[in-house]
């Protein structure tokens, strides 16, 4: 069943503060299903295009939903208006669906701010943009405000800081609910590079190497990722991807700044990490991740201890 996803949106929104994470979950195929709600039917946009054909706002929202809460070009003057003061009650109204994480919040830029007005953020880890940093730390002054992370996550609250975080985020979203095959896929579609949170470690390596547009070099880590456990030969994988093995490692070393064998090194690692995280033994650990032994394993653990 897809999962549905609320934009709340309000006059003044930054087009791609909707368009940008819409078009990203949109690119996930039917795993999310998009609706755009607001106070009023008709907004205008920060790029004075029109939004029309609003839904009203719902008295609730399914357990399971995402609440999408788009920036405004001017936090000072869009966040007092009658649409956004209406939106704000509407907020306060499901805040102990969002706090008991029936809902998960996502806040894209400035939209954190309306959020800490209303009740959401309070004690809550979060950013916004660098420029209106103050004026959440003016909304919600118990707010745990990050001032240099891209996005936070924190108790099924999301925010992010500037337009192009959005996407980001909504990549991580993907991620964790669809699966890192679904996220790369998106992203490789939409030709962009993925961005670490500090702490979303488990976006490496998975995702963490894919920040190039190299077609030998995403075959091979589709191929690797495939089957991480398997005994590859460099000239195997060089044969499979259609370059020589010579080439294969230059462009390793030129575009990730790391050797091939070491980035499958760490995808082996992810996967014994998950096992160890599942309570399974190393031993049992190391052998289903493609390593001769729990002695190996340890040994790759103290080269790559993150």
């Amino acid at each position: 069943m897809a999962i549905p996803v609320w934009f709340l949106t309000l006059p003044g929104v930054m087009t791609l503060d909707i368009t940008g994470p819409a078009e990203t979950l949109q690119l996930a195929g039917d795993a999310f299903s998009l609706h755009y709600i607001g106070p009023q039917e008709s907004v205008p946009t920060s790029t004075s295009m029109t939004i029309s054909q609003l839904a009203p706002l719902p008295e609730s929202l399914p357990v399971g939903s995402l609440l999408v809460v788009p920036g405004v070009a001017d936090s000072s003057v869009s966040f007092d208006t009658p649409q956004a003061m209406a939106a704000q009650h509407w907020l306060m109204r499901l805040q102990p669906a969002i706090h008991a994480r029936q809902i998960t919040l996502v806040c894209i830029c400035s939209g954190s701010v309306l959020a800490a007005r209303s009740g959401l953020l309070r004690g809550v880890q979060c950013t916004t943009h660098h420029e209106v940093i103050h004026r959440l730390k003016i909304a919600e002054p118990a707010a745990i405000i990050k001032e240099d992370r891209i996005f936070v996550e924190d108790r099924g609250i999301c925010t992010s800081a500037g337009i192009t975080a959005g996407i980001d985020l909504a990549l991580h979203l993907i991620h964790r609910l669809c699966g890192p095959q679904m996220a790369l896929a998106v992203a490789r579609e939409m030709v962009i590079w993925f961005r670490r949170s500090g702490d979303d470690p488990q976006l490496s390596p998975w995702l963490r190497y894919r920040n190039h547009i190299n077609p030998a070099i995403h075959r091979t880590q589709d191929l690797l990722i495939a089957h991480p456990e398997r005994a590859w030969s460099l000239e195997e994988i060089a044969g499979r991807v259609h370059v020589s093995a010579r080439h294969l490692t230059r462009l390793f070393r030129q575009h990730l700044g790391i050797g091939v064998r070491d980035y499958h090194e760490q995808l082996r690692l992810a996967l014994a990490r998950q096992r160890l995280q599942q309570g399974e033994g190393v031993e049992k650990a190391a052998l289903v991740a493609g390593f001769s032994s729990a002695r190996q394993l340890r040994r790759a653990l103290q080269r790559w201890p993150t």
